[in-house]
């Protein structure tokens, strides 16, 4: 089997949305936003007034915070 090769932000990503997740966050990207899922959700590549966060969270159905990802 082939090992897929990842660019570091593909892998930052996949970083975060593990320690999101472990943390209680319901990880979804932007164009399938349920927020019907959970009560707290995480929503990847969220559009914002000054363009995209990399995350904005929401805790019943309202933005709570939003989470800028940079380099280590």
């Amino acid at each position: 089997m082939a090992t897929r090769k990842q660019t570091p932000e593909q892998k930052a990503r996949d970083n975060i949305d593990t320690m999101l997740e472990q943390a209680g966050w319901k990880v979804q990207p932007r164009k399938k936003i349920d927020f019907n899922a959970d009560p707290g959700i995480a929503v990847r590549e969220y559009e914002t007034d000054v363009g995209p966060a990399d995350y904005v969270l929401f805790v019943n159905k309202q933005a709570v915070g939003v989470i800028e990802a940079k380099p280590e």
